[in-house]
């Protein structure tokens, strides 16, 4: 089978962590870069979910909006309740 050769850029610290990683897992880049080319072609789209964890976004949007403060418990409870 032929084969064809892909550049990628990244930069070193990324790329030294990620052979590390690999490493571990008994592959190298080459095998691993493959692995994620396979994949992407046989489900079509990201093998992964790109974004944010729901606790990322959580803690986004909770600096995004309006700042509330509370003077005990029981009235930060009542809100939370509300919504």
């Amino acid at each position: 089978m032929a084969s064809a050769t892909i550049a990628v850029r990244t930069d070193p610290d990324t790329k030294r962590q990620a052979q590390k990683i690999f490493k571990d897992m008994g592959l190298d880049m080459s095998t691993a870069v493959n692995m994620f080319l396979h994949q992407t072609v046989h489900e079509h789209r990201l093998p992964f979910h790109p974004g944010l964890t729901q606790f990322e976004q959580a803690v986004l949007e909770a600096d995004s909006g309006p700042k509330r403060q509370f003077d005990n418990v029981d009235e930060l409870m009542k809100e939370l309740r509300s919504a």
